[in-house]
């Protein structure tokens, strides 16, 4: 997997948990789930976390850097503008009520949708892409087709072309 889809899928995870429980500090909170990601997987890479022993982490890989480098940004910025993307999300989702959606769903949406608002170094083909993968994966397959939708409209109000880099 490479690590814009990586980071772009931890993001998501984040951006689920904080959706249904809330952080009071956005910044501890970021610090705490990436640690969390760590301890898993380095758990996971021992063949599963010994109980009762504390697990010590040696310091982040360039690969794990390199995907926190990418999602951090991408979190910071859907939180900063989600009342923005929810407006969005509410106008182009017909008959759906936002607190009635898939939490995950809500999110990836959210993600896309600031990327393809507010991250012109990315072309809105690559986050619809990406954000339909990562509904497939995380959530059904008609997710991916009900975010596809919301996210083509979208994409079609942008005064940006879709497939160029700024």
């Amino acid at each position: 997997m490479g690590t814009r889809r990586e980071a772009r899928e931890r993001a998501v995870q984040f951006l689920f948990q904080a959706d249904l429980n809330p952080p009071d500090d956005l910044p501890a909170a970021l610090d705490r789930f990436w640690e969390s990601q760590r301890a898993a997987a380095l758990a996971e890479d021992k063949g599963g976390a010994t109980y009762g022993q504390p697990l010590t982490l040696p310091p982040p890989t360039a690969a794990e850097t390199a995907v926190r480098v990418f999602a951090d940004p991408l979190i910071l910025g859907t939180y900063e503008h989600r009342a923005e993307l929810d407006a969005e999300i509410v106008l182009h989702a017909k008959n759906w009520d936002l607190h009635r959606m898939a939490v995950v769903d809500r999110n990836i949406l959210r993600l896309a949708i600031f990327e393809m608002r507010f991250r012109e170094d990315i072309p809105p083909v690559v986050s619809i892409n990406e954000a339909v993968d990562i509904a497939k994966k995380f959530s059904t397959e008609e997710s991916g087709k009900f975010v596809n939708g919301i996210l083509d409209k979208i994409r079609g109000q942008l005064m940006r072309p879709a497939r160029i880099v700024k």
